[in-house]
């Protein structure tokens, strides 16, 4: 049986065996979020498995930060800052939907990246099931995005495991690209 987006009732292909193994691999990289990355001083990307490790701070608060991430017409006008989009790259035609709803789905970037929201706390936390359309049939990341009060900012403590062996250092660029210096801009 399939999930289904309580907005249009359809079947997205995410099945509840998929989400449970999904957040199964949440609470068993639990342990792995809280560590840093290893390697040396300032790297972003473990050498003992794949995954990122991202901080970064934004001029806002975590309400700004959470809606912006959130809130489709926000996000979408985050993306189109990226200098991908400037230039006139598209990723695809499909447009930014983000439920608000633990368990409910989001596409990104033209429908590139798609996914369903495993844990959501309002201005806190946002832990995603996390895609790219071209990898294989089924195989979703784990992301987390934890929005910490610094100043009159926010720091985002990202991580992501899960992904394929080999897209650690194009994801790592990607995060940094399309999200933490567009969020920046947008959000100043």
């Amino acid at each position: 049986m399939n999930w289904r987006n309580s907005a249009n009732g359809q079947a997205n292909g995410f099945s509840r065996r998929q989400a449970i193994i999904a957040v199964a691999g949440a609470f068993g990289s639990a342990a792995f979020w809280a560590a840093p990355a290893e390697g040396h001083p300032g790297e972003e990307i473990s050498h003992t498995e794949e995954a990122i490790h991202q901080e970064t701070i934004i001029k806002a608060s975590r309400k700004r930060v959470y809606e912006a991430l959130m809130d489709a017409k926000q996000f979408d006008k985050v993306t189109q800052l990226s200098a991908d989009m400037r230039a006139g790259k598209s990723y695809g035609s499909k447009p930014t939907e983000i439920s608000r709803e633990a368990g409910g789905t989001f596409t990104l970037f033209g429908g590139h990246i798609v996914g369903r929201n495993v844990e959501l706390v309002p201005n806190e936390r946002i832990v995603q099931a996390w895609r790219v359309v071209d990898w294989d049939p089924g195989k979703y990341s784990m992301v987390k995005f934890e929005l910490v009060e610094e100043g009159s900012g926010t720091k985002i403590v990202f991580d992501h495991t899960g992904f394929p062996k080999g897209d650690a250092e194009h994801l790592a660029t990607g995060w940094k690209m399309h999200y933490w210096e567009t969020l920046g801009q947008f959000l100043a």
